[in-house]
């Protein structure tokens, strides 16, 4: 169908404001009495508080943007020596409450000598601790984090 080929009515006739007492939006034309807002031609900036200082210049000034990416958990290379496993990811630290989530992303820190070869899959670690754990005799795999699976809500239960 093509523009020119539409059946449309003819339009409704615009309201005529300021006509008149008697036509519905008349005298004052829905303007109030007097003051700034009833006079033509005037318009107030955007965020203008009648002279009192604006909202926007009234709040304060932070330096910089809050970020919405949640930080990464730490594990230290004290905490995984006294585990009793030989490969290190999130699901082992959350099952060992060393993490809140297993799917939380895990920076892994150097705090003293690892005496046993781990293999660690962990999504970050400082380059000292990625040093230790390969002089240990381990390996350090550096892996996405694992997201949280997306259940479905549905009414039926099966």
């Amino acid at each position: 169908m093509k523009f020119n080929d539409l059946n449309l009515k003819s339009k409704k006739a615009p309201n005529r404001i300021g006509r008149g007492i008697s036509a519905g939006q008349g005298k004052t034309a829905g303007r109030g009495t007097k003051g700034q807002g009833a006079r033509t031609g005037s318009k107030r900036r955007p965020g203008f508080s009648g002279g009192q200082n604006p909202m926007m210049q009234q709040l304060p000034k932070l330096p910089g943007f809050k970020t919405h990416k949640t930080p990464a958990e730490n594990v230290t290379t004290t905490e995984l020596e006294a585990l009793k496993v030989k490969t290190i990811d999130p699901k082992v630290l959350f099952e060992h409450q060393l993490i809140s989530s297993p799917y939380v992303k895990v920076k892994l820190l150097n705090k003293a000598k690892l005496s046993k070869p781990l293999e660690v899959n962990l999504a970050a670690a400082s380059q000292s601790a990625i040093y230790n754990v390969e002089q240990a005799g381990g390996t350090f795999n550096k892996t996405k984090r694992t997201l949280k699976p997306k259940t479905k809500t549905s009414a039926k239960e099966e």
